[in-house]
């Protein structure tokens, strides 16, 4: 009972915190549209929270090895592209509208699981493919703050995060050398920091001091708050997701997935009274219920094996 109370706790958690990052988000987007600048800020704010864990000794210190670095870069590579993309796509489109379009992840997971893995989807998770790919087209044609930097802004996102997934598989095989998944989240978030520092130098300058904000006219404490309140919620929640994954199967955590993506679509529809439209909201319903079928399909594919 109590450990069905913990990970029912930790559902609760994940769906708040990604709620709350990205309604903070999309606010200190709208006013401060430098993505790159953002997403490092955020990773900066993990690592923080990543190195507290570690002096405190919340979560025991990793040791780690060469190899290991080398076999996680490319995981830190295609997570903070990821992320990036997803900030790239909120700052163009509404926040609905960007977690409709990452509707399509089943999508590009069996595509990219089949290329690089040989793993070839049954006629039945084919089948359950067509009303993401179906609904993601009609709610795109019906979307009112439709844009392209947006929509491909979030397909790059489903893409780099599929490959995340294939390439954890692909590269992190060695029993003696794997980590949990708590572990590898913190190391991939530190990773990310350097690698975007530099982009976000390169691409957008230095754009987050309190003498350009107030320059731009933007309300300088506002800004810094909910840029921190967005870091923090964003470290939290894919931190409680990767927690969630140790206790549950990686099923039961994408029909979880795809609960918590309903939850945002509505509540950032009602807090930014984004207009939908009733072919829209038909568009994006059939999505999801596609990710549901896909999610009940890989769960009952191995009983047929």
């Amino acid at each position: 009972m109590m450990q069905t109370l913990q990970l029912g706790a930790l559902f609760g958690l994940w769906y708040l915190f990604n709620i709350y990052f990205n309604i903070y988000n999309k606010q200190v987007l709208k006013v401060f549209p430098f993505p790159v600048t953002i997403t490092t800020a955020q990773f900066a704010i993990g690592t923080v929270l990543v190195m507290f864990m570690w002096t405190f000794n919340l979560y025991k210190r990793p040791k780690i090895s060469s190899s290991q670095l080398v076999a996680i870069l490319p995981l830190a590579i295609v997570h903070t592209l990821g992320n990036l993309f997803t900030n790239m796509s909120l700052g163009k489109v509404a926040v609905s509208f960007t977690h409709t379009i990452k509707a399509m992840e089943p999508f590009f997971s069996v595509v990219l699981s089949a290329m690089f893995l040989g793993e070839f989807p049954t006629i039945w998770v084919v089948l359950s493919l067509l009303p993401i790919v179906g609904g993601v087209g009609l709610a795109s044609l019906t979307e009112a703050s439709f844009n392209w930097a947006g929509f491909w802004s979030a397909m790059a996102s489903n893409v780099t995060n599929q490959s995340r997934n294939v390439l954890s598989k692909k590269f992190m095989v060695k029993k003696e050398e794997s980590l949990d998944n708590i572990t590898l989240f913190s190391i991939i978030t530190i990773m990310s920091l350097f690698l975007l520092i530099p982009a976000a130098l390169f691409m957008e300058g230095v754009k987050f001091t309190p003498s350009y904000l107030q320059s731009a006219g933007l309300n300088l404490k506002e800004v810094y708050v909910r840029a921190l309140l967005a870091g923090l919620c964003f470290h939290a929640y894919q931190q409680v997701s990767y927690m969630i994954l140790q206790r549950v199967s990686p099923v039961t955590h994408s029909v979880g997935n795809c609960v918590k993506r309903v939850v945002v679509i509505v509540t950032s529809v009602l807090f930014f009274r984004s207009p939908v439209s009733p072919i829209n909201s038909l568009g994006t319903g059939v999505a999801l219920a596609g990710v549901f079928l896909y999610s009940r399909v890989k769960r009952i594919k191995p009983k047929k094996a």
